[in-house]
């Protein structure tokens, strides 16, 4: 079971989220027995993945020439990519150095370890990092340009003859595509009413304390 992320004053969340990752929980306890040759050869292959390279032979290398298991080794780097990753998520105007270190601290991983987590996050390589992480990331079309009429079909049926209103909808997106659908008013009702609920909830979860941004 996962530990629960918090910073040593506990008024606060870890860069991590609430809970920490297994993977990262397990990693710290590996880290606590390994020397720090192999940890660099590691970290070293990790970042070549962050960067987007191909780290296979690296990892390769360090499995023939390294006492580690093939599966502690799994876990070193998981755990690694994902704290790396997490805290590259966040920008630096949210994640200050000091919190970061010490929230390494609270996760017991070796002083001279967090000292080069540190220089990797907040860094000059720190660029490349987040280029790469925009380029991977998968892009929906955006929206550019929405049109709307409310249209009035009249109902031929023999048992009634009523005004039938709805709403026609256009949809022009970003990669040239355009949509174009109609509505019932009461669909469109139902709509309207489950956005502002998800609106709602956005705006509560913003007011929980767990969720601020701390300086």
């Amino acid at each position: 079971m996962a530990s629960t992320a918090k910073s040593p004053t506990g008024d606060r969340p870890s860069f991590l989220g609430t809970r920490v990752p297994p993977t990262v929980e397990t990693m710290a306890q590996y880290l606590r027995e390994l020397d720090k040759d192999t940890f660099r050869k590691v970290l070293k292959a990790v970042v070549s993945a962050l960067e987007g390279k191909d780290c296979r032979e690296s990892v390769k290398m360090i499995s023939e020439t390294s006492a580690l298991s093939e599966e502690q080794l799994s876990f070193i780097i998981s755990g690694m990519y994902t704290l790396l990753r997490e805290a590259l998520r966040l920008p630096t105007s949210a994640l200050k150095q000091e919190v970061f270190k010490e929230d390494l601290k609270d996760l017991r991983i070796p002083e001279d370890f967090i000292v080069d987590f540190v220089s990797l996050v907040f860094g000059n390589r720190r660029p490349v990092f987040e280029a790469v992480a925009q380029k991977q990331e998968t892009r929906l079309p955006r929206l550019e340009d929405f049109r709307w009429r409310v249209d009035v079909a009249i109902s031929t049926s023999l048992l009634a003859r009523a005004l039938q209103p709805s709403i026609l909808m256009q949809l022009k997106l970003s990669d040239g595509t355009a949509h174009r659908f109609e509505v019932p008013v009461t669909k469109f009702h139902e709509l309207r009413y489950n956005v502002a609920l998800i609106l709602k909830e956005m705006n509560d979860l913003e007011k929980k304390s767990i969720l601020k941004i701390q300086d």
